[in-house]
């Protein structure tokens, strides 16, 4: 019986000094029957010539131009050259460990379709991976080791983007790289939640996630933290959100205020409540601020919590809790 074809999408763009060790890591994969399409994003170093020479060597390695502009532009582009039944996404200057897809490929032959495989990162950069990456490595492996990804969605993206895979009808099913919408990892997650795709529990590292000052993710626009707030909003108020109970936004600093101006915008009657006493009482966008203790008067309220301190989310997660509210049906973290 012949083996599946996993297609692996990379979209590049300048990433001469990663590319090649990447590459490498693709081809000493376990699983061998796999396509790598490459999509160049208009580089302007080395990165084009790099792949061609590998395409030379192994026709399992195809190169394309971007059809347009952008990373969206440039995996929708890799996708229509696809051939594979499962589709699988990596960055050009990451690792994968030798098993990735083969893990990944098992698991949701395992489980079967409306399944998202996923795997475990590690961080690694020259000069030491900084404490908040370190964080949100093992935060996300936690979640990733008991398939609960989903019950953190709007506090970040919970499936590293180099680092899942999909059987080809569901990728389709929920929208591919159609939306326009960045950050398009976290856009291509709420989808998956959406369509109630279970996330497969995965206790090995299959990924080495690279991390450095120019990467993507650091420097440009599109994953800057309104880009992040404004997806959190649109998904809640599509998915979450029920209009018959009362709405709070939990925090007036800078993230509770943009949500606010977002709801504000689509003309979502909310509360805004914090624990500032300095705040209480004041009113920004006309909206006045009240005392967290006015959550308590209100008829089976939703909350969104925007404090981003660890230990007042600790503080505000117990008093959740000993009012017997649930995560992601009464409460929202949304940092």
């Amino acid at each position: 019986m012949s083996q599946a074809i996993i297609s692996i999408l990379i979209p590049f763009k300048n990433t001469e000094a990663f590319i090649a060790e990447c590459i490498s890591s693709i081809r000493n994969q376990s699983y061998t029957n796999w396509e790598a399409i490459f999509v160049d994003d208009s580089s302007t170093d080395s990165s084009l010539d790099i792949v061609q020479s590998y395409a030379e060597q192994d026709d399992r390695i195809k190169l394309y131009k971007n059809n347009g502009h952008g990373i969206i532009e440039a995996l929708r582009t890799g996708f229509d050259a696809s051939k594979g039944s499962y589709i699988t996404r990596m960055d050009s200057d990451d690792i994968m460990a030798n098993n990735r897809n083969e893990v990944l490929l098992n698991n949701l032959i395992t489980h079967g379709k409306n399944h998202v495989a996923v795997g475990q990162v590690k961080y690694f950069r020259a000069d030491g991976v900084s404490d908040g990456y370190a964080r949100y490595e093992r935060w996300i492996n936690k979640l990733t080791a008991t398939g609960t990804n989903y019950s953190e969605i709007y506090k970040e993206c919970v499936i590293p983007s180099p680092c899942w895979m999909l059987h080809r009808d569901d990728f389709i099913a929920c929208g591919g790289f159609n939306p326009s919408r960045y950050p398009e990892d976290y856009d291509l997650t709420f989808r998956y939640y959406r369509a109630n795709y279970k996330c497969i529990p995965c206790d090995k590292v299959l990924l080495h996630w690279r991390d450095y000052s120019t990467r993507t993710s650091r420097t440009h626009e599109h994953y800057a933290i309104n880009y992040f707030l404004d997806i959190k909003v649109h998904y809640f108020l599509e998915l979450d959100h029920d209009v018959n109970r009362p709405l709070t936004v939990w925090g007036a600093g800078k993230k509770g205020k943009t949500v606010a101006k977002l709801l504000l915008e689509q003309n979502v009657p909310f509360f805004w409540i914090c624990d500032n006493i300095k705040k209480i009482g004041k009113h920004i966008y006309d909206q006045e601020l009240y005392s967290f203790d006015y959550l308590a008067e209100l008829k089976e309220p939703q909350s969104i919590v925007t404090v981003a301190n660890a230990e007042e989310q600790e503080d505000i997660r117990q008093y959740f809790n000993t009012h017997y509210m649930k995560s992601i049906t009464d409460y929202f973290f949304f940092c």
